[in-house]
């Protein structure tokens, strides 16, 4: 195994295990910073939708046209863009809305009471909501594992991204599972498998789509992974750093994010 694939399946696993640090903040933590929430969600929807438009999508372009020639290459291109869009799309339209883990959670909110009681409607949304990611987290295993392969620079920054945006996932993990079991480890322990996901991804990726990569099915797969993040940023990232906004917040998130990533590229021009 060359070193370039296990450093793309280390930079997925790290992203992934982020849900980790978001259980422990929700053990740790009383109330939720709202600002950090919210200006690291609009960081990471910035790193993706730049990342995705001005480095990935035209990257996919080059290796289709190179291919096919500018119309076919160009048509295909745009065509996987809105597949990767209409992929992930399908997977959140099929999970149920109570169980969605991009619906806003507050630490203090599930807390409330003062005291933890033991409820399996409350236990039931929380291993809905581990499923929930981890369907969710899938796409975004082979996304980071392919960028890194073309990229480690590029990868690095997704990883990071997707592991911001996994922080707050794994508190909408654990939480409602610690305060209906009153059990920190196996909040914990869903919160981690959740993420384990994205490194499955990472697998599935290299075992079914490393055998058959070539310009055309690399640009193919490049394609749809932008357009796979440009959809998480607005459907998911953005909304949820707008509901725990306050101020501006978010959109000085987004725009850090951008300028963070443009010059990250300029520097490895």
């Amino acid at each position: 195994m060359s070193h370039d694939v296990i450093l793309a399946f280390l930079f997925t696993l790290v992203a992934g295990l982020a849900t980790g640090i978001g259980s422990l903040l929700a053990f740790f933590a009383k109330t939720t910073n709202t600002k950090f929430l919210s200006f690291a969600l609009g960081f990471s929807a910035g790193v993706m939708i730049y990342v995705s438009f001005v480095d990935i999508f035209t990257k996919a372009q080059e290796s289709l046209v190179g291919e096919l020639g500018e119309q076919g290459g160009t048509w295909l291109t745009v065509g996987s863009f809105f597949g990767g869009i209409l992929l992930i799309a399908l997977i959140d339209r099929f999970i149920p809305k109570q169980s969605n883990p991009h619906e806003l959670k507050k630490i203090e909110d599930m807390s409330k009471n003062g005291s933890r009681v033991k409820d399996p409607d409350l236990l039931k949304m929380g291993v809905f909501t581990a499923l929930a990611i981890g369907i969710h987290n899938f796409p975004e295993g082979i996304a980071t594992f392919m960028s890194t392969l073309e990229d480690p620079a590029l990868g690095l920054a997704i990883a990071i991204a997707v592991a911001i945006h996994n922080i707050p996932e794994g508190i909408a993990v654990s939480v409602p599972i610690y305060y209906a079991t009153g059990d920190k480890r196996k909040a914990f322990r869903l919160s981690f498998l959740s993420g384990i996901a994205e490194p499955v991804g990472a697998v599935v990726g290299f075992l079914i789509l490393m055998p058959f990569l070539s310009d055309l099915t690399f640009g193919i797969i490049f394609a749809a992974v932008a357009g796979i993040m440009v959809f998480i940023s607005l459907d998911e990232l953005l909304p949820a750093a707008k509901k725990y906004d306050e101020a501006h917040v978010s959109i000085y998130g987004l725009i850090g994010g951008m300028a963070v990533m443009a010059v990250s590229l300029l520097l490895i021009i």
